[in-house]
């Protein structure tokens, strides 16, 4: 199986950054493997232009068709996902997330975002083709503190529902994902030989 996470997040360090590392931790403590896609590192000039030939932007595109699960995750800035991201989506093929499975994962000054999660994002995730949407994880500054070093931790109810959806990945998208991969290859009727 493979993940892909993508941080939405203008920032390089963010609570939503942190988000996505908990996640991947998570993942990684399960034997997953995972790639990182970190939109501000993308040409800046090909995301606003729409450049689908830039070689930034095609990569891209080829790591989020390639995965099997896509984890995002975006600060919520006046109650919408970053506009990074926004760009970034916008630039995806139409059906980019058709059979994929998308844990969405926002961070928001207060609880009054939350439902940018619901209102904003799913449906464009939807739009693209996303086979399964996990219910959302949203967290606020609060839940997501910052230590005087700088370094993010995740508050226990936020690391609790990251479990949560990290073993509802791994329990019912991998084993699915490997007794598909498992498959002997279509035989064609014609190949077919048969002794008496």
């Amino acid at each position: 199986m493979s993940v892909l996470l993508i941080a939405g997040s203008p920032s390089e360090r963010s609570r939503s950054a942190a988000l996505l590392e908990a996640v991947a931790q998570r993942l990684q403590f399960r034997g997953v493997l995972t790639e990182r896609l970190q939109i501000r590192d993308l040409s800046p000039q090909a995301l606003i232009l729409a450049d689908f030939g830039h070689p930034s932007i095609s990569h891209a595109t080829g790591l989020v068709a390639k995965a099997d699960v896509v984890v995002v995750a975006t600060p919520v800035y006046k109650a919408a996902y970053s506009g990074v991201l926004k760009v970034f989506l916008d630039l995806l093929p139409q059906t980019v997330l058709q059979g994929k499975t998308v844990l969405p994962l926002a961070t928001g000054g207060s609880p009054h975002h939350m439902l940018a999660l619901d209102y904003a994002l799913r449906p464009v995730l939807q739009s693209l083709g996303a086979k399964h949407i996990l219910p959302g994880i949203y967290a606020t500054d609060a839940q997501v503190a910052v230590s005087q070093e700088g370094a993010y931790t995740v508050n226990a109810d936020i690391g609790q529902r990251l479990d949560e959806a990290v073993n509802t990945l791994v329990r019912e998208v991998l084993p699915a994902h490997e007794i598909h991969q498992r498959r002997f290859a279509p035989v064609q009727f014609s190949q077919v030989r048969c002794s008496v």
